[in-house]
């Protein structure tokens, strides 16, 4: 400091001390803010940039069995067996992988005048933040032209209108029915999150749409098992130029500029497709088993017209025709109850005769001799040091007496008081049985009389006691001893159960108004859980229905358009060309309060079908966007071209929308 004291004057050698001094305490101050990690800035949310192709998109006359696409940043290619899809398909999948900013696509043989489009739809993603480049395809033509046609559309569950996310959607130009179980798809593409698809490179012609949940990846509907849906109106794939509004947001998010183009639209844009299980399924015995000394149960794996013939084969000479029979309504679960006289017979051989689906696919009648074992259990050795233990009264009684099991003691005022044996009857007196209510703490019987009557023809354990039942009143079942023997000579002991019913304003009730309903073709509405699971089916009639003695809560509805009157909800059927049943959801919940008569306006159409279903009860939600899915690229001139949500398709008026199936 004295040098420099030597050659400067005192007003610039201050001025100098002074500068250093404050360059010294900024520095100072920024060291003490700054006591973590720097910040490595803000959070990449943008998708990766397509940059430039070899051969390029959209090229011509190509021979090269490799393609390369090149981004903007390192990319990764997500699952790309199961999303991306090549048109037309091959059995020799191309092999998709990618290296830093490079994905590559290569092939084993390409057809000749073939236009070539490889969707990726979501599966390429930068490889730090993991942003998705949605809907990108790549095309390109091994002749002179390149098919530029497109149709796009949804593909929604027929009974949940689930969005049907990654199913393959395709088009045959053989209009046969037969084609789509006969040959591969023409052209294909997966849908998105949303449902949405668009199936590209269309040479001009007539197709056929489907979709195809195509398990086992051949391209055609010969598993019935597999979801499907068909379109059943050809379509004509077209294109129109129509003007457009493009919207540029400065940095702070407000309108800068606002420019209108002309741009191209390819139609049709608003294919519906809903896809159905036509539960068609191969018949056969799936199990059999003995469950304890008094029965045998038969699985099947699909329903069945008929019920099996058994016949016993050992021990020799028993019958099993006096067994009694308890089953599903679709007579694939059957439980024989055995005679006594087979009850103790540890093995039974017996021989079932029923109809199996064979090599053709038809049913022809088989016979399969069959072993039932049951395993007794072995008593325990007594030890010197075990207390002999004592067998109550009850235990006693309750051994040598048949149970009776009553559903619940809260009795709702319209359904039916329900019951069950623990086995079959023998024998019922019906006069036996009284109702009783509590009038004045007394128990008095009924004013009106009652029914009492088997539930139904396949459950002939359970019984049912129908009555107008009161409010807030207490009842009483009670039968003397003896009142039912099961098949097994087991008598019933006294019954005295009582239960109640609840006040008139624990109820409520929800009336629907429905509005652009066709008069002409009969339909129900079932109310819904939170989970989408069916609390009660009314009918619709005179364009109304009517929920009474509602628990109070929050409900959704959807409507059902039963075109065959049965009151139940069918699904398709290819073969014989059959659309599904068509369902429809109320676009709201409703919350309904205690002692609540509450009245909804239902306009059936007036809300797309694709946003009918509110997002609280949906299943298969599509991903959020971080930011705007659609992405403007300068290197690539023609633009996307999905679902267009500015048509109208689910117009009631439209006339293909009942012929169709489809709106």
């Amino acid at each position: 400091m004295i040098k420099f004291k030597r050659y400067l004057s005192p007003d610039t050698y201050g001025i100098i001390c002074r500068t250093l001094s404050l360059a010294a305490i900024v520095v100072l101050a920024a060291a003490c803010a700054n006591i973590g990690n720097p910040s490595g800035g803000a959070r990449d949310e943008d998708p990766p940039l397509f940059v430039t192709a070899n051969p390029p998109q959209g090229a011509l006359n190509v021979d090269k069995t490799k393609v390369t696409l090149t981004f903007n940043e390192l990319v990764n290619v997500k699952d790309a067996f199961t999303k991306v899809v090549v048109s037309p398909p091959s059995r020799q999948v191309p092999r998709v992988a990618s290296v830093g900013k490079r994905v590559t696509v290569t092939f084993d043989s390409l057809m000749p005048n073939t236009t070539y489009t490889i969707d990726f739809a979501d599966a390429i993603e930068d490889n730090n933040e993991a942003n998705k480049l949605q809907g990108f395809a790549y095309t390109f033509s091994t002749g002179e032209t390149l098919d530029s046609l497109r149709i796009s559309g949804m593909v929604l569950d027929s009974r949940n209108l689930e969005p049907r996310q990654g199913i393959l959607v395709g088009v045959h130009s053989n209009l046969n029915d037969s084609a789509f179980i006969k040959t591969p798809l023409l052209r294909v593409a997966k849908t998105d999150d949303k449902g949405q698809f668009t199936i590209r490179g269309l040479k001009e012609g007539t197709y056929r749409v489907f979709a195809l949940d195509d398990k086992d990846n051949d391209y055609k509907y010969e598993n019935p098992e597999e979801d499907m849906a068909f379109y059943e109106v050809t379509v004509t794939p077209g294109s129109e130029t129509v003007e457009t509004t493009d919207t540029i947001f400065n940095a702070l998010g407000e309108v800068d500029t606002v420019t209108n183009r002309m741009r191209t639209r390819f139609l049709p844009n608003d294919i519906l497709l809903r896809t159905f299980n036509s539960q068609i399924r191969p018949q056969y015995l799936a199990k059999y088993e003995r469950i304890d000394t008094t029965k045998v149960f038969f699985k099947f794996n699909t329903r069945a017209d008929n019920l099996p013939e058994l016949k016993v084969v050992n021990p020799a000479g028993e019958s099993i025709e006096d067994a009694v029979i308890e089953r599903s309504a679709r007579n694939d679960s059957i439980i024989y109850w055995l005679p006594e006289r087979l009850v103790h017979a540890d093995s039974l051989r017996i021989a079932a005769t029923y109809l199996r689906t064979d090599s053709t696919g038809n049913l022809s009648e088989t016979t399969d001799s069959l072993r039932f074992y049951y395993n007794r259990p072995k008593p325990k050795k007594a030890k010197k040091s075990d207390k002999q233990k004592k067998i109550s009264v009850e235990d006693s009684i309750r051994n040598i007496t048949l149970d009776v099991s009553f559903k619940t003691t809260q009795q709702e005022v319209y359904l039916p008081l329900e019951f069950e044996f623990a086995t079959p009857l023998a024998k019922l007196d019906t006069s036996a049985f009284r109702l009783e209510e509590m009038v004045d703490t007394l128990w008095k019987p009924v004013k009106s009389p009652f029914t009492f009557m088997q539930r139904d023809s396949v459950s002939p354990r359970h019984f049912k006691v129908e009555y107008p039942w009161a409010y807030e009143t207490k009842y009483r079942l009670a039968a003397d001893t003896m009142a039912a023997i099961g098949i097994y000579g087991k008598p019933t002991r006294p019954i005295s159960q009582e239960f109640s019913t609840k006040k008139e304003e624990d109820y409520c009730s929800l009336t629907f108004h429905l509005s652009g309903l066709d008069p002409a073709i009969p339909s129900f509405v079932e109310l819904l859980s939170g989970s989408d699971a069916i609390v009660r089916t009314e009918p619709v009639a005179n364009n109304s229905v009517t929920f009474k003695y509602l628990s109070p809560g929050k409900y959704y509805a959807r409507l059902i358009e039963d075109f065959n009157g049965n009151g139940e909800y069918d699904t398709g059927n290819y073969d014989l060309q059959l659309q599904p049943d068509l369902s429809y959801y109320y676009p709201k919940v409703i919350n309904i309060k205690k002692n609540w008569d509450k009245e909804e306006q239902w306009d059936v159409f007036a809300v797309a079908i694709d946003q009918m279903k509110p997002n609280a009860i949906k299943k298969n939600k599509p991903a959020q966007d971080k930011r705007n899915r659609e992405q403007t690229n300068e290197n690539e001139e023609e633009e996307e071209e999905m679902f267009d949500p500015t048509a109208n398709p689910f117009d009631p008026n439209s006339k293909n929308r009942r012929k169709t199936g489809a709106y």
